[in-house]
């Protein structure tokens, strides 16, 4: 067991009971993903192990990270993404989410499926990538952001790159509005239902640009 302990202000029952639900914070939107804890127990899940928080409003907090003794033949198990569909060639990926946190996990899950990606962290920094002239075969980019939300950039970078094929992530139970005939994942996300939306995305990239060279 590691415990971690703070002398901050400590949470209440009520917000103690929500610490592990994915996308629960108190913070306002951009200034906090909610998936800290939730991750940490997951990853923890994973290994046989678990999380238990003790805390007290005014009292700080304790979290403790329980975990088995390593299993000399955990390393022969499959990969976690084995077979879900990868990339093919070199199909490279705009990636926009206001959040580090979140946006590093997504990173890291899209190169584990062999894309190339490029980030921004939000939507002005995403149509300057555009703007630039960078080759991208599909738009993922999270709903809710701060200042431009993920329909309004999905009506910009369409406007500097017809038919760009766009695939949109958010954490609520709700469709987010103006978002009509894109596909639309709930985080957290899942690695096979990522591959198969990536790759019917790159597909549709690549026959518009077999169609653009054909006008051509």
């Amino acid at each position: 067991m590691v415990s971690v302990t703070d002398t901050g202000p400590g949470m209440d029952e009520a917000t103690l009971a929500r610490v592990f639900e994915p996308f629960f914070t108190t913070k306002e939107v951009g200034k906090g993903s909610g998936l800290g804890l939730p991750m940490v127990h997951g990853m923890a899940a994973q290994s046989g192990g678990g999380v238990s928080i003790a805390s007290r409003a005014g009292h700080g907090t304790t979290v403790s990270i329980h975990l088995p003794r390593a299993d000399p033949t955990a390393g022969q198990q499959a990969a976690p993404t084995a077979g879900v569909v990868r990339a093919a060639g070199n199909a490279v990926l705009l990636l926009v989410d206001d959040d580090e946190l979140v946006r590093i996990g997504t990173r890291a899950l899209l190169e584990s499926l062999g894309y190339r990606v490029v980030e921004a962290d939000g939507g002005a920094a995403a149509l300057r990538v555009l703007q630039g002239g960078a080759l991208v075969d599909a738009l993922v980019t999270d709903y809710a952001m701060p200042t431009m939300s993920g329909a309004v950039l999905v009506h910009e970078a369409r406007r500097l790159v017809p038919g760009l094929p766009v695939l949109l992530m958010t954490g609520y139970a709700d469709r987010p509005h103006g978002v009509d005939g894109i596909p639309l994942l709930q985080k957290p996300l899942r690695p096979d239902e990522l591959a198969s939306h990536l790759a019917a995305l790159v597909r549709e990239s690549n026959r518009n640009r077999g169609a653009s060279a054909s006008l051509g």
